[in-house]
């Protein structure tokens, strides 16, 4: 089922509204927009049309639904809503999960027969508790025990058995997190839970989640539950980021999209920046499947129509100042200085970015650096985030920054003049690296002694390097060296496993002001930004 127009009369937060031309191939509405916009109210009204029109009846306390108690209040106009196909709502249409999703522990002391999910109602209203794990624990046990004595599953092994009960929730946290393993549902008769592997916990407790994880399980717990009873439905999630960072929120709505029956429809809302991005991403990925309700600009007094828009640009930049709103001028960046370097993977992951913020975090608090790509990227990215901030940040310019690498003189002026920055060195680590940084490493750690010894490791590294044709500058090629060599000379520890994190955590704190090497970087970068 999917839904193609709703209209709300006198209902909640609004007098007079009409939401059309939702378009069919729409498996993904995000309804975005400030809090007290109405974008739960929406939900109420679908799960109210669903309750009269599928047999459980309405909820019965009107005042909670009556925007104006002296206007009229008609079930039958307060509400209508049309689907694609014309299709009547019946048990199994609809799936809601309030913004109330709270179940921190669950105990279980008994078993009794469970009714089928869409034989039945659990919410009244969109402000309920919604606590679903323990019931969907009880309802894995009651497959499993379905499962064992089920002819058709004789041939196979409690393994397997076990895997086409749990494997696919498993998956879907792997997916969302990673390192956080669905273990076992334990044994139901005793300290009946579930258990996931966690670092080099192997048995760690569901009450020992942290909140954002309790509520990405749940979602996904209750989803992959349920999909066999809500095949083709309208599936509703309020306020999808609740309690979670905003990586997992992207991950989440991703994998919820992804295991999303392919006859039913996901609407969320949200004013997450997470949420949003991923909905963008998905978007591109999956053409025409993503649109957006925008509430933001609504006047819930005043009758209006409205359609969903495309994720593009426009809608994106919409939502990004609602997902940031009124964020302050102070706490805005001056300035965005987009610099070389990957922001995906775990090796030299926002490398560089992060030893230019640490270089430059006790004198220019104005400016932040962020990764951009290679060096051929940077300037696109700059102009893409740039696009992007305009309407929210408008006070904020970004720049784009480079590495010299083997540039000539004149090459490096031309990009100057067109307002790229370029450092004056071949490479970052040629300041890290540098005589001077190297010495006040030394200082530091009272190992004055071995100042020559230091940095005669330094030239032999050049010198290592050079043998093997790299440039006789470049610095990068000889880090790893340096690092074995410093590391062994110096007795160092806790500085870093491997050289980019010892070039991060450590040496990035020796390229002080004052120095030449500072000095030399923010000549070129920081005092040819507008102050």
């Amino acid at each position: 089922m999917k839904i193609s127009t709703i209209q709300l009369k006198n209902f909640k937060r609004f007098s007079d509204l009409k939401i059309r031309n939702i378009p069919p191939s729409a498996k993904l509405v995000v309804v975005v927009g400030p809090n007290g916009c109405g974008k739960s109210s929406l939900f109420d009204a679908m799960l109210q049309w669903y309750r009269q029109n599928a047999g459980f009846g309405a909820y019965s306390d009107e005042k909670y639904f009556r925007k104006d108690a002296a206007q009229q209040f008609d079930w039958n106009q307060s509400v209508l809503i049309e689907t694609h196909g014309n299709e009547r709502p019946q048990k199994g249409s609809l799936y809601v999960r309030t913004a109330y999703r709270n179940d921190p522990d669950f105990n279980i002391s008994s078993f009794s027969r469970e009714a089928a999910p869409s034989d039945q109602v659990r919410l009244s209203r969109i402000i309920d508790n919604d606590q679903t794990v323990g019931v969907n624990y009880q309802r894995l046990i009651y497959d499993t025990m379905s499962g064992v004595f089920d002819s058709n599953n004789d041939s196979k092994t409690v393994q397997e058995l076990r895997e086409e009960l749990v494997g696919h929730i498993r998956r879907s946290m792997q997916t969302v997190f990673g390192d956080l393993v669905l273990n076992n549902i334990s044994d139901p008769l005793g300290d009946g839970a579930f258990y996931f592997e966690k670092g080099v916990a192997k048995y760690y407790h569901y009450k020992n989640l942290s909140g954002g994880e309790k509520a990405a399980f749940d979602l996904l717990l209750d989803i992959h539950i349920k999909k066999k009873y809500f095949p083709a439905a309208v599936y509703c999630v309020d306020e999808i980021e609740t309690h979670l960072h905003t990586r997992v929120q992207g991950a989440l709505l991703k994998e919820l999209y992804a295991v999303l029956p392919s006859d039913s429809q996901l609407w969320v809302t949200t004013h997450s920046l997470g949420v949003t991005r991923a909905a963008l991403e998905l978007a591109n990925s999956n053409p025409g499947t993503v649109c957006v309700i925008d509430f933001d600009s609504v006047d819930p007094d005043q009758p209006r129509e409205i359609e969903p828009s495309d994720l593009g640009r426009t809608a994106w930049e919409k939502m990004l100042s609602i997902a940031l709103d009124d964020l302050s001028p102070l706490m805005a960046p001056q300035n965005i200085v987009v610099c070389e370097g990957s922001r995906v993977g775990s090796r030299r992951r926002d490398f560089d970015a992060e030893i230019y913020n640490r270089i430059f975090k006790g004198t220019n608090a104005n400016t932040i650096f962020i990764s951009g790509g290679g060096s051929n990227e940077v300037a696109q990215t700059a102009q893409r985030i740039a696009d992007m901030l305009r309407t929210v940040l408008p006070n904020t310019q970004v720049h784009h920054l480079i590495d010299r690498d083997d540039r000539s003189d004149l090459e490096v002026k031309s990009l100057r003049q067109s307002g790229t920055l370029v450092i004056e060195q071949r490479n970052l680590e040629s300041y890290l690296f540098s005589e001077e940084a190297i010495k006040s490493l030394v200082v530091e750690l009272n190992e004055s002694a071995q100042e020559v010894a230091a940095l005669q490791i330094r030239t032999d590294s050049l010198a290592a390097s050079m043998a093997r044709g790299n440039p006789v500058d470049d610095m990068k090629s000889a880090a790893g060296d340096i690092f074995v060599g410093l590391k062994r000379l110096l007795g160092l520890t806790r500085c870093g496993n491997n050289t980019d994190e010892f070039l991060r955590d450590t040496m990035a704190f020796h390229v002080k002001a004052g120095s030449r090497g500072f000095s030399e970087l923010k000549a070129q970068i920081i005092d040819r930004l507008p102050q």
